[in-house]
């Protein structure tokens, strides 16, 4: 699919998120009340053009610099700026000029309502990240809204992700997968294209890219069944199944391949803004304030070796290695022999 025809799609042909024609790209109602908060400071205009699959407004976010991927008209990018606050920094980059000229023209209704200006727009392709004005290692965060899937190159846009984060910084990022890989004349059809269905990434292929560009251990954080309420649609996709999900990576040097118990353990002290009771990094790691919580090597390094350090206590070091974390043994000889499970863990 080239860029031409999903530019047209979302610039000329979706005039609003009511164009859609599936529940793609399109994110639940539930969320977060600080969310609701910030999207109720948005022009409506802007909001209009939202096209995302969930929500990407992870925690810690005061003072960061964070990317925008695929920003469209500016919805996300507006509303990180209010969670980075006057002293963070907000980039979006799209390569829909209509969309952008969304963004732009409210730039200064938004900098009125918040009281600052920090964020800018760039026009240009995710997958040539390299090509644009960004100073490699400087972003603290990366997210992107349902867009990767729509890149003609998914690989070069987590390998350019990866670049331009800082040592300990994260992508965090919703999109949508296909159960299977996308038979080729399915990816051709512009309007599954464009609707986030036909460009899916298959899971486990993404998984494999985004190991190779330097995120070892991605993380799951939400995932849902994607619906599809055109007859027409569902019976050209079928028999292939779609979810949406939310995944984290981070930029961090020594993730293991498997969870390796160390005896290490950390405290959430429960000081992370609208996170005064639990802490969730991922959808296994839902870590209760002031509860000792073990949790193997590469979790410890998540939480110690990003902006998360300062609201966690930690105990232990890799002084001494005691094999596969408990439960996640998987094809270890040693838990086949035992014919157990391993026992409940808290990592994985």
């Amino acid at each position: 699919m080239k860029h031409e025809n999903v530019q047209d799609y979302y610039g000329k042909v979706l005039q609003g998120s009511d164009d859609l024609q599936t529940n793609a790209c399109c994110t639940p109602d539930a969320m977060p009340d600080f969310v609701k908060s910030a999207l109720s400071n948005i022009h409506d205009e802007v909001l209009t053009r939202y096209y995302g699959c969930g929500l990407v407004m992870p925690h810690a976010l005061e003072g960061a610099r964070v990317l925008d991927l695929g920003c469209g008209a500016g919805r996300d990018v507006y509303a990180l700026a209010q969670l980075v606050g006057a002293s963070g920094r907000v980039v979006g980059v799209d390569m829909t000029p209509e969309q952008l000229d969304v963004a732009r023209t409210h730039q200064p209704w938004h900098a009125e309502k918040f009281g600052y200006d920090n964020v800018e727009f760039h026009e240009g392709y995710i997958e040539k990240l390299d090509q644009l004005d960004l100073e490699p290692g400087s972003f603290d965060v990366i997210v992107s809204n349902c867009v990767i899937n729509l890149a003609t190159d998914k690989e070069a846009v987590l390998r350019g992700a990866y670049h331009l984060l800082k040592p300990g910084g994260e992508i965090y990022f919703s999109d949508v997968y296909a159960d299977r890989r996308v038979p080729e004349a399915m990816a051709q059809d512009e309007v599954l294209y464009g609707e986030c269905l036909s460009g899916a990434l298959y899971w486990n292929d993404f998984l494999t890219f985004a190991k190779r560009a330097g995120f070892g251990d991605p993380r799951l954080v939400t995932q849902r069944p994607l619906t599809i309420e055109n007859p027409e649609l569902e019976k050209r996709v079928a028999p292939l199944k779609f979810n949406s999900a939310t995944y984290r990576l981070f930029k961090l040097d020594g993730l293991e391949t498997a969870c390796e118990d160390y005896g290490q353990a950390v405290i959430y002290k429960g000081t992370i803004d609208h996170a005064p009771h639990a802490f969730e990094l991922d959808d296994h790691h839902i870590i209760e304030t002031g509860k000792v919580f073990p949790v193997c090597g590469n979790t410890w390094k998540m939480l110690a070796d990003t902006r998360f350090a300062p609201y966690f206590d930690f105990i232990g070091d890799f002084s001494t290695h005691y094999g596969i974390f408990d439960g996640c043994g998987g094809e270890s000889p040693f838990e086949r022999e035992s014919g157990g499970d391993g026992g409940a863990a808290s990592c994985c």
